[in-house]
């Protein structure tokens, strides 16, 4: 810990390991809302925030938990599927709230090329948001669907049935085959497509 007249304590969410202060106020400068991605072990959030001298206000937000009591997701809480879907799902209630464009605040994460948040990003962008990014560091769309994880799925189940059954126990007891996931991720996309879509039209039709 530094020492000395000059040393001054760093603020306490930097000293927690919660705020880079720096990449903050390079966010907040841009004058535009954040898209704030967060992902825990079991869910993932995005929220569009905007930055406000009181403190920051949530224009729209959604939550993985949303997508398994709402639309029937049966796959992980927190897995690329879940963060693309729940970025598609922030993406069109920021749309909804008057927002066109973000920019991305990953927090303290370190930024790896096709990783989680960058599949939230991807859902934001397909709802019709304006977000500055660089196109290769977005997941593909196989990886996005779990056609990774299916191509395992079936793998596995041809080699050994009992390995297969423990390592995809989660699904198979909420009644999903880990084969059908990117099946199971079109059906969801589609749902969410559909209702906000409708939303969207039936929002400019009024205005």
């Amino acid at each position: 810990m530094g020492r000395g007249p000059r040393y001054r304590v760093p603020f306490r969410r930097r000293r927690e390991g919660k705020t880079n202060y720096r990449k903050r106020f390079k966010l907040v400068i841009s004058g535009k809302p954040r898209l704030v991605v967060r992902i825990t072990n079991e869910y993932v959030t995005v929220q569009v925030v905007e930055a406000r001298i009181e403190g920051d206000r949530v224009i729209a937000a959604a939550h993985s938990r949303e997508l398994i009591k709402h639309y029937g997701w049966l796959g992980d809480g927190n897995n690329t599927s879940a963060a693309y879907l729940t970025g598609l799902l922030a993406g069109y209630r920021a749309r909804l709230k008057g927002v066109e464009e973000a920019v991305l605040d990953i927090g303290l994460r370190t930024p790896v090329k096709g990783a989680r948040v960058f599949a939230a990003l991807k859902g934001a962008l397909d709802a019709g948001l304006s977000i500055p990014h660089s196109e290769e560091i977005l997941p593909g769309d196989e990886r996005i669907r779990g056609e990774h994880i299916a191509g395992y799925a079936s793998k596995l189940r041809g080699e050994d049935e009992e390995a297969y059954k423990r390592q995809f126990s989660r699904y198979l007891a909420r009644g999903l085959s880990p084969e059908d996931l990117p099946s199971h991720f079109d059906e969801v996309a589609s749902r969410i497509k559909g209702e906000y879509g409708a939303k969207l039209t039936l929002a400019r039709k009024e205005v």
